[in-house]
């Protein structure tokens, strides 16, 4: 499983719309192959009020970098989000350590 993380800056006077936005392009990212699961987390310190933190769980890293970005259902994800984003996020993917 890769984890891929993603720190959004939300323009200030774009905030009252992106939470529905991103809804839409909830169900996009949600029907793509590799697609496990995503969460969206807003920043509680108060100087980060328009700061959110994505979270997308994918079988493989092909799945994200390929099979979505190569999309056209990725199209649709950028006309929906990026232009909520200054600076525009960097996109960064992990993979789980077992220690036992």
């Amino acid at each position: 499983m890769i984890l891929e993380t993603a720190v959004l800056h939300v323009k200030p006077e774009l905030a009252d719309s992106f939470a529905a936005s991103f809804r839409k392009a909830s169900a996009i990212i949600s029907s793509m192959t590799g697609y496990i699961s995503h969460e969206l987390q807003r920043c509680v310190d108060a100087d980060k009020e328009y700061q959110y933190l994505l979270l997308v769980k994918w079988e493989t890293l092909e799945d994200h970098v390929v099979g979505f970005r190569t999309s056209p259902q990725y199209l649709e994800w950028k006309q929906l989000l990026h232009h909520y984003y200054d600076p525009f996020p960097v996109v960064e993917h992990y993979e789980r350590i077992h220690l036992n």
